[in-house]
């Protein structure tokens, strides 16, 4: 059997999510502890959103009152409106021909000479003023009589979807002072606590959520034995926490580009600079904990028979 060594660390399925706050303040609640099971769109951590709450209040408060309008604009004027601008008009009317019938009278008293120009002069005025009251109250009626003009419910309806995106954009930027989990998954770690502040300007993680019902290792192959590891492959894994006990896995994922080592070990002697192409793996069984770091052997030529506890006759790949 011939294999390709390789460093890796165990991580779920889900890689770690590391969840944090897209705003900035002050944590009220942290809902989980690590260890527990979560699922997809739970709450894990609140922010103080007093002030968030306000301006949602708000903005429903604008949207009813421009529903409001556009329903009055829709409806028309009410049937009392109606007749009290009728009756306005009606009065402005009867106002005005009493001060025509007094205007022509003191006309004719004063070509008799029986009455001073001022007095026909005042009457003279109240007859104008008359008038003008009465073309006020015509179009009054007017306005109130007519049905809706178009622009005024194009105006309207404008007017309330404004309204109703403020109240989604207010909803929106409430909703970011709440984390919730993106996936069914186990809470990881727990890196901050109620009474702390989190920032924008920094990486402010609250939580790391991930789905351990499978498990994956990400291996760092070496760049001079990339041409060896393929899609579909067997490999075990070990760890000195567990012996000699073997771990067995398929690669189930080649990157296509190289980068730098992500596993480091805890040999002095080892380079950092080196060049390397991840592979994924599937884990044949979990209940490994995540972040576990194992000796990847990815067989490259030969059969899988030996897969127990037992050391199989192995030769590593040149220069393993």
């Amino acid at each position: 059997m011939v294999w390709v060594a390789a460093p890796g660390r165990v991580e779920p399925v889900s890689e770690e999510m590391r969840l944090g706050f897209d705003i900035a303040g002050k944590i009220t609640d942290v809902l989980v502890e690590e260890g527990d099971a979560v699922r997809r769109d739970q709450p894990l951590a609140r922010l103080w959103d007093a002030d968030l709450k306000a301006a949602v209040a708000a903005a429903e408060a604008a949207l009813a009152a421009r529903e409001a309008e556009l329903e009055k604009v829709l409806a028309g004027a009410r049937s009392m409106e109606r007749k009290e601008a009728r009756a306005a008009l009606d009065e402005a009317v009867t106002v005005m021909r009493q001060a025509k019938i007094e205007h022509e009278r003191r006309e004719k008293l004063l070509a008799g000479e029986v009455l001073a120009p001022e007095e026909e002069d005042r009457a003279e005025k109240e007859y104008l003023v008359s008038r003008q009251r009465v073309e006020a109250a015509r179009q009054r009626f007017q306005l109130v009589d007519d049905p809706s003009r178009s622009e005024d419910i194009k105006r309207a309806w404008a007017q309330v979807d404004e309204a109703r995106a403020s109240l989604d954009r207010a909803r929106a930027y409430a909703a970011k002072a709440e984390i919730r989990s993106p996936i069914d998954g186990v809470v990881l770690r727990k890196h901050r606590r109620a009474g702390e502040m989190v920032s924008v300007s920094f990486d402010t993680p609250v939580v790391t959520v991930g789905d351990i019902s499978r498990l994956r290792v990400r291996a760092d192959v070496d760049e001079k034995d990339i041409a060896k590891v393929r899609e579909g492959q067997r490999a075990y894994m070990v760890a000195d926490a567990y012996g000699q006990r073997k771990f067995w896995g398929t690669v189930f994922r080649v990157a296509r580009i190289l980068g730098r080592k992500n596993v480091r070990t805890d040999d002095p002697a080892e380079k950092n600079d080196t060049r390397i192409l991840e592979a994924l793996l599937d884990l044949d069984e979990p209940g490994l904990p995540v972040g576990l770091r194992m000796d990847v052997f990815v067989i490259v030529e030969g059969g899988a028979g030996s897969e127990g506890t037992g050391k199989p006759d192995i030769r590593p790949t040149g220069g393993q």
